[in-house]
């Protein structure tokens, strides 16, 4: 596992706009590229061209690895749902692709860090929300994508 960098920072409230999809582990993939693909349709707007980008998971269910999950940004228009990112304490891990493309592993990596390790040994808890943050970092040479995790304080 990369040396991974867990940030804690306060954010403002954020209103997003987007499609939503149940979804679950197992489907995650198709499930995204689909949300996505529908989303930029939506929006009349190629991929790789909407800045910022967000691909936000919650409700997190163990028992049957389902969740909900929502793609969008920054543009309003009628076909699309509006969601409110929250006011708070957020943890964030910047990730790079590995082997310059491959995004998928090392977000996964970055969220097995998160949940396994880093909140274990800190006294935060998680709030079942996260979100990729897509930006023009996330574009050139030497791309990174932010992981943002909603936490709170733990009560002891």
């Amino acid at each position: 596992m990369a040396n991974l960098e867990v940030k804690i920072e306060s954010l403002e409230k954020r209103t997003v706009y987007g499609l939503w999809k149940k979804s679950n582990d197992r489907t995650i993939r198709k499930d995204i590229a689909s949300i996505s693909r529908m989303y930029h349709e939506i929006v009349a707007v190629p991929k790789g061209k909407i800045l910022p980008y967000f691909v936000l998971s919650q409700n997190y269910n163990a028992e049957s690895k389902g969740f909900d999950l929502f793609i969008g940004g920054n543009i309003a228009n009628d076909n699309l749902e509006s969601y409110t990112l929250p006011k708070g304490t957020y943890a964030i891990i910047t990730v790079r692709p590995k082997m310059g493309f491959l995004w998928g592993l090392s977000i996964g990596e970055a969220k097995r860090y998160f949940y396994t390790k880093w909140l274990l040994e800190n006294p935060y808890e998680a709030l079942n929300m996260e979100y990729e943050y897509h930006t023009e970092k996330s574009i050139g040479k030497s791309p990174t994508v932010d992981i943002v995790f909603a936490i709170s304080k733990k009560v002891l």
